[in-house]
């Protein structure tokens, strides 16, 4: 995974994993029950995802050290106690693989459809957390990275196993020729994944949108003492210094911006409630078009006995001040921005990371934001970004008029870890996914305008403070993942499950034919 992006080192595990599904199979043959059995692929499932969860998020830890005094007794939950339960999901896909487990090189398929199933399962159980999902392997990769426009993540993933695994064969004790075809059908896909690749990224690309200049502001402002509410007015300073300055392409400021665009959660205040930061820009912004923001937002309740709500969002603002439209974030982050069961871990001194009384309230309505002078975009805020499965019906359904994706962030709780190299790995392939162009903003990096098939056409690097200024890629036609979400995945699932079902019915007849025979 992103930083290092090394995909062969994923052989490894997927061959190891067939292994571990075959001697669960043997040990089952040599006596034990099935459900023995079951029992073993499980728990070589969940050490073998322990693993892999704790190699790609050990970042998560960086967090719990922000406020260390109040938070750093919790970094082992973060750090184990987070890997340890998401290793559930790869032990069930181990041991519903097994449960269906053939012999022959057809096992490799049998691994791709228990593995797909389960991370599927992960993306939207529990609100879902499909972070590091294994397509992401190839989905890094912008030649490879095509087919989600047609079988999605999920999809990617479901051929990744399958591709990855396949040399375990190499190793079982048959003819030659069988145990090299899976390898070499494995190299086939994957050299036709890169020619289809190849010949999407060749095709023009759409014109920008006319008339529409981006200004993206980067400041790197790290979460602390310096991002604090007694810090607000500097912090705010800061952003309209940024924004007003010249760049490359030669502007002398913001004047001739047609929208301006802040990070996630950009003030630590409530912007709405601060008259005096609303008035510093409304001044501002008599030289700039529209600027959106993320700002935490509050909606007070005046009823006896009624609680606040407030919400993390994108506010859009011009010189006289807050419009309408705005986009309140939908898909919370569980522990970060809400507390499941709160009223019972508040009991024992258990708390979000962001402070607001009773957390943040998911925010309702459509997905798409509308910002005066642009075409409609699909808003995203923060991790949002990373679900392939909610984005689909706002590309193609009754908001099919949404071209661009707004992506506002801020990974500054996690430092120059990998994180944010994988957060906005998974963002770009939502743009792949749709065909839509990606503007994403985060204050700390990484900030980037992405054409409608992932090439990155401007970039702010991890860790810097930049100000980037570009027109808005267009859109191309709607992709086949767009207009018909998992359905693809779906038959891809069908299609390996009724292939590992074959080759265990055939299994199963091999093994009466033995015993007869030894009769």
């Amino acid at each position: 995974m992103p930083p290092l992006g090394f995909a062969p080192a994923l052989l490894v595990p997927m061959v190891t994993a067939v292994w571990l599904i075959d001697g669960a199979s043997e040990r089952s043959a040599s006596g034990r029950t099935r459900w023995a059995s079951l029992r073993s692929a499980f728990g070589a499932g969940w050490w073998w995802g322990l693993g892999y969860f704790v190699a790609g998020l050990w970042w998560l830890g960086a967090a719990f050290l922000v406020d260390g005094v109040k938070f750093a007794w919790a970094l082992p939950l973060g750090v184990l106690g987070l890997p340890a339960g998401l290793a559930f999901f790869p032990a069930l896909g181990f041991a519903l693989a097994r449960s269906v487990w053939p012999a022959g090189p057809t096992r490799v398929l049998t691994l791709a459809f228990g593995l797909a199933a389960s991370e599927w399962l992960r993306c939207v159980a529990l609100t879902g957390f499909p972070w590091n999902e294994f397509g992401m392997t190839l989905g890094q990769n912008l030649v490879l990275a095509q087919a989600a426009s047609i079988v999605g993540l999920h999809g990617l993933t479901a051929i990744t196993v399958a591709i990855f695994a396949a040399p375990a064969t190499l190793w079982d004790a048959t003819t030659a020729p069988r145990r090299w075809a899976p390898t070499a059908l494995a190299a086939f896909a994957l050299a036709l994944l890169a020619a289809f690749g190849v010949q999407r990224l060749s095709w023009p690309s759409p014109e920008p949108v006319d008339g529409v200049k981006l200004r993206l502001l980067q400041p790197n402002i790290p979460q602390g003492p310096d991002f604090s509410p007694e810090k607000g007015g500097e912090v705010l300073g800061r952003y309209l210094t940024l924004s007003d300055r010249p760049t490359p392409l030669e502007r002398t400021g913001a004047a001739d911006v047609t929208l301006l665009i802040w990070p996630e959660s950009a003030f630590p205040f409530i912007l709405s409630r601060d008259p005096g930061a609303m008035a510093r820009i409304a001044d501002f912004l008599r030289g700039v078009a529209i600027l959106a923001t993320g700002a935490a937002r509050l909606e007070q309740d005046e009823r006896p006995g009624g609680r606040d709500h407030y919400y993390n969002s994108i506010e859009v603002l011009d010189q006289s001040g807050l419009l309408p439209e705005r986009y309140d974030k939908h898909h919370l982050v569980p522990f970060g921005e809400y507390m499941p069961f709160q009223s019972w871990l508040d009991r024992i001194g258990i708390t979000q990371f962001v402070q607001f009384p009773g957390g943040f309230d998911r925010g309702e309505g459509e997905r798409v934001i509308r910002i005066p002078g642009l075409p409609d975009a699909i808003a995203m805020v923060c991790y949002e970004a990373i679900f392939p499965n909610e984005w689909g019906g706002a590309r193609a359904g009754e908001a099919g008029r949404a071209t661009w994706l707004l992506n506002v962030t801020d990974d500054a709780w996690f430092g120059r870890t990998a994180g944010p190299y994988q957060h906005f790995a998974e963002a770009r392939l939502r743009a792949v996914e749709l065909g839509l162009p990606l503007v994403r903003v985060a204050n700390t990096g990484i900030s980037a305008i992405v054409d409608a098939s992932g090439r990155i056409l401007l970039q702010a690097p991890l860790g810097s403070e930049a100000t980037l200024d570009g027109a808005l890629p267009g859109a191309i036609a709607p992709t086949w993942q767009s207009r018909w979400g998992s359905m693809t995945f779906a038959v891809l699932l069908l299609t390996m499950l009724l292939t590992s079902l074959a080759g265990r019915h055939k299994k199963l007849i091999s093994q009466g034919v033995d015993v007869k025979s030894r009769q």
